[in-house]
């Protein structure tokens, strides 16, 4: 394999693990901004006020998501294993 097919191996990783979290690192992300907009308006400074919600958002998406990213990590999966069999990895 030459260096060209290696940089694509590492693309296509790349991609498929920035589509397989971005469900919940955008829900992390909305949840945070709530929860710190709501810290600010009634500046109530509790550390467990953002983690709890935070941590029961992420869980919550994980459940709903997780035949998605298994998907995207099996096609990843399957691509990398026929390079292996045909010899071009």
């Amino acid at each position: 394999m030459d260096s060209t097919g290696a940089f694509d191996v590492i693309r296509m990783t790349l991609e498929t693990i920035l589509i397989a979290c971005a469900p919940v690192l955008a829900i992390a992300l909305g949840v945070g901004l709530i929860i710190s907009f709501i810290q600010a308006l009634t500046q109530i400074q509790e550390m467990t006020l953002t983690f709890v919600p935070k941590i029961i958002a992420i869980f919550g998406i994980l459940v709903f998501t997780m035949p998605f990213m298994y998907g995207t990590l099996t096609r990843l999966s399957d691509t990398v294993f026929d390079l292996i069999v045909s010899g071009g990895f």
